[in-house]
């Protein structure tokens, strides 16, 4: 599964995905949906939609990628995980179908998705992009608004080293006629998604990033611009499909994101004396945005407690951490995670202070044992890492 193994797990190709939808009737012909993608945001993004789509009344599914605690939290309907049992039923129900077929874990995931969406009869479905776009397999459906968020580089291996060849891969979610929120900075990757839009007669509305955001419990700084192209979507909903949200439902869902749809790992804090914040950051754009808001707290000593996994470029990511902090380097329990004799080799190379403890709460428990009342301790590397303490 791509979750644990990574690249060999990907397959770039919907003919499994397609065989699939029709094994199971085309279940996500029964409900309308968004799609969203994008390399930083999209997940917050979707979890804002939901939120305030459940606070206007609806019944609202939430497919993401990856998970924390559970898989069963990549499948939630009005913030709570599908039921085991339904998970159980539906792998034994299709086992032949996924042996015979050879589907990936996450062929096999978005397929259940799907079905317990139709089966639960939801009014609206909020769909991430797992990796990409084009090839995603949950790129098999239409929706009613696509939404792309921001670009940078992750996943290079598979989807491209250069900004517009990514770009072009997330574009892949672009559909005839249907229109698309972009809300991407760069005026050269806008001006990829424009194009790519008009030429197959999609509207493309471009987010305004002068546009107050609202005020959310999503409270860290670059959570703005996921609050603005999610406002931005749900206007264009309203506007075209009278979905009847108004000023009090998205006031509301931006404000209870975390509690309507159980979203953590994003800046979450955990305590203020020391403030323990965890946060899945991993790759540069991630981490310079978690720098820049931890620079707007008040603290004395930082300890940052990382691990990372092996397709990232993690000498970029280290350089971007504060030498003068203390690190506590460690591994979470997935095959992909980067070995800590591997990561300790870039922090030597840096000159920067360390100690190793493999086990990730272990780890955590000392970061907050050696830090004082004034001090700060981030979790923070992958969302494996950040997993393991909760």
């Amino acid at each position: 599964m791509y979750q644990k193994v990574g690249k060999v797990a990907y397959k770039a190709d919907l003919s499994n995905i397609q065989k699939l939808d029709k094994h199971l009737k085309h279940p996500h012909h029964s409900f309308p949906s968004i799609h969203v993608a994008g390399t930083n945001g999209k997940g917050s993004t979707c979890h804002i939609l939901a939120s305030v789509l459940q606070e206007a009344g609806y019944k609202v599914g939430l497919y993401t990628s990856p998970h924390l605690r559970d898989f069963r939290e990549r499948i939630k309907i009005n913030g709570k995980p599908c039921e085991k049992q339904f998970v159980v039923d539906f792998i034994s129900l299709n086992k032949d179908f996924f042996e015979s077929n050879q589907l990936s874990f996450f062929e096999m995931t978005v397929g259940m998705a799907f079905q317990y969406f139709k089966e639960r009869q939801v009014d609206i479905a909020i769909i991430e992009v797992g990796l990409g776009g084009r090839l995603d397999s949950t790129n098999i459906i239409t929706p009613l608004i696509s939404v792309i968020t921001s670009i940078d580089k992750d996943h290079t291996a598979i989807l491209g080293n250069t900004l517009p060849k990514i770009a072009m891969e997330k574009a892949g979610i672009i559909k005839p006629n249907v229109p698309v929120v972009v809300g991407e900075r760069r005026s050269l990757l806008r001006s990829r998604f424009r194009e790519s839009a008009q030429n197959i007669n999609a509207p493309y509305h471009q987010v305004n990033h002068k546009l107050k955001a609202p005020v959310s419990d999503l409270s860290a700084w670059y959570q703005k611009d996921n609050l603005r192209t999610a406002l931005t979507t749900l206007k264009l909903l309203d506007a075209l499909y009278a979905f009847n949200i108004d000023e009090n439902h998205i006031k509301k869902g931006c404000n209870k994101v975390s509690i309507n749809t159980s979203f953590y790992g994003r800046y979450t804090k955990l305590s203020t004396h020391p403030l323990v914040i965890a946060d899945t950051a991993h790759n540069v754009a991630g981490v310079k945005a978690l720098m820049k808001q931890i620079n707007k707290e008040q603290f004395d000593k930082l300890y940052i407690v990382i691990g990372m996994v092996s397709d990232k470029d993690a000498l970029k990511v280290i350089k971007l951490l504060p030498p003068t902090a203390y690190f506590i380097l460690t591994q979470a329990t997935v095959s992909r995670a980067m070995p800590v004799e591997v990561l300790s080799k870039y922090f030597e190379e840096l000159n920067r202070s360390f100690e190793v403890i493999d086990d990730v709460k272990t780890a955590k428990k000392v970061a907050i044992e050696k830090a004082q009342e004034g001090d700060a301790v981030i979790v923070t590397g992958s969302t494996f890492v950040v997993a393991e303490i909760f």
